[in-house]
């Protein structure tokens, strides 16, 4: 049995009930195999995957709080301190029904090689609690963040572990918990990231996400030479990443023909109004129901259905696991041209593969969605430096670091001979300077 069946083996016995955190590593471990067949003796020796794939630290806390009704509850916070190699942890805090140990360990596993393809100095890390902030006042969702964040701040710092947001976290829950890590420590530094302009954010952080998609996207099409402006896309999703996506997508020349959100979606053959769909998600925090209002001509669907629209380019920004293999052949049957993620491992291993086989251009999700944590780092050197930089020039630091990660990922792909494979290059690119930085560190 090769090494990495050996680690595979190990990480499925010792995480069940975790599929999510087993996809990744699997998916991770098959496709840099090349490196690893070319090291086997000397990163046997020194364990290196198995320290790889395993945090350095989990964080697992009771989270009380009282509702608008006087009645406590009591929620589970978690924080995974995955690899710290290249710099402090850097990773989103997740409030959704969903969270638990296996989706905080995928996604930090997944951080690591994302903030490393970035070329920026930061580990991977990942947070969150089970809370549902969803149907919440802002009373509500401020004595959860006061509570969760009661317990983290022990863990976290400017210099150690730097959160940011992610579902259900967006300004409201980063200004509640930087309030409460102020307040306790009695420090204001920049220990969170994607805060408010008037206390240490970033420009263009709100956008970049989804802004870096589509400029992760429109390089990548240009390098296999295709213009973007003119092609069609349809979007999943209906927050923080779906509508800077589709803003910026439009601004490239591109119509987008669709957004969704976890009860149905939406359908506009004239190109998605994004001013409408901020006014319905960001200030009315209202479900796409409402979209027809503003634009008659659209249609609103139940359910799934988004990967059914014929378009040449398909944007999954919503969540993990998305977009299946029954998906996946309906886009190749529609001449989808190029599938880029968005969202983190939203596309399932099976419809990878049959999207890679059948010729469509893949940019997977720890390459094309590094825009936010990208934008976060350089808040943090902003907060350092204690200086603010204009939009224009985070966004242009935020366009040249996507520009960068595709020819990164496209000549780490060529250079094991798998030219094209851009889920190969990106976790191999992202790999390597790990692996070297935790074989300069020792053992530890």
């Amino acid at each position: 049995m090769s090494y990495v069946d050996e680690v595979l083996a190990r990480v499925e016995a010792k995480n069940p009930g975790e599929p999510e955190f087993i996809q990744a590593v699997k998916e991770f471990l098959d496709t840099v195999r090349p490196v690893i067949e070319a090291n086997e003796e000397s990163y046997k020796k020194m364990a290196l995957l198995e320290r790889l794939c395993e945090p350095e630290r989990q964080i697992r806390f009771r989270v009380p709080w009282v509702d608008d009704n006087g009645q406590v509850q009591v929620n589970t916070g978690y924080r995974v301190q995955f690899n710290s190699a290249i710099g402090p942890y850097k990773g989103g805090l997740r409030f959704h029904p969903s969270v638990y140990f296996g989706i905080i360990k995928f996604l930090g596993f997944e951080q690591i090689f994302k903030n490393s393809l970035t070329g920026l100095p930061i580990g991977g890390g990942k947070g969150g609690s089970d809370f549902d902030p969803k149907g919440k006042s802002d009373r509500e969702v401020m004595a959860f963040c006061q509570s969760f964040m009661t317990e983290l701040y022990r863990h976290i710092g400017a210099d150690t572990d730097v959160p940011a947001g992610d579902i259900g976290v967006g300004g409201r829950e980063i200004g509640f918990l930087y309030g409460q890590y102020k307040r306790i420590k009695n420090i204001y530094e920049g220990v969170l990231t994607g805060k408010g302009l008037t206390y240490g954010g970033s420009l263009a952080r709100t956008q970049a996400t989804g802004y870096g998609l589509l400029y992760f996207t429109e390089e990548l099409l240009k390098i296999n030479n295709i213009d973007i402006a003119g092609k069609t896309a349809v979007v999943s999703g209906a927050g923080n990443v779906a509508i800077y996506a589709i803003q910026k997508a439009q601004q490239l020349g591109v119509k987008v023909l669709t957004c969704s959100d976890s009860t149905g979606w939406v359908y506009d053959p004239d190109g998605i109004d994004v001013e409408a769909l901020r006014e319905i998600k960001e200030v009315k925090r209202a479900r796409l129901t409402e979209y027809k209002n503003y634009r008659p001509n659209a249609e609103y669907h139940e359910g799934r259905g988004v990967w059914n629209v014929k378009a040449d380019l398909a944007l999954p920004c919503a969540t993990q696991n998305e977009l299946n293999l029954e998906d996946a052949k309906a886009l190749v049957a529609n001449g989808v041209t190029a599938v880029c993620e968005g969202a983190n491992m939203p596309s399932t291993l099976e419809a990878t593969e049959y999207l890679k086989a059948n010729g469509v251009i893949f940019g997977p999700a720890k390459a094309a969605n590094a825009g936010g944590v990208a934008t976060s780092a350089l808040e943090m050197s902003q907060n350092s430096e204690r200086l603010s930089w204009t939009f224009e020039e985070v966004d242009s630091k935020l366009k040249q670091i996507m520009i960068n990660i595709v020819h990164n990922i496209d000549a780490a792909a060529k250079e094991y001979g798998k030219a094209g494979d851009y889920a190969a290059g990106a976790n191999i690119a992202g790999f390597k300077k790990v692996a070297d930085a935790m074989i300069a560190q020792g053992i530890v």
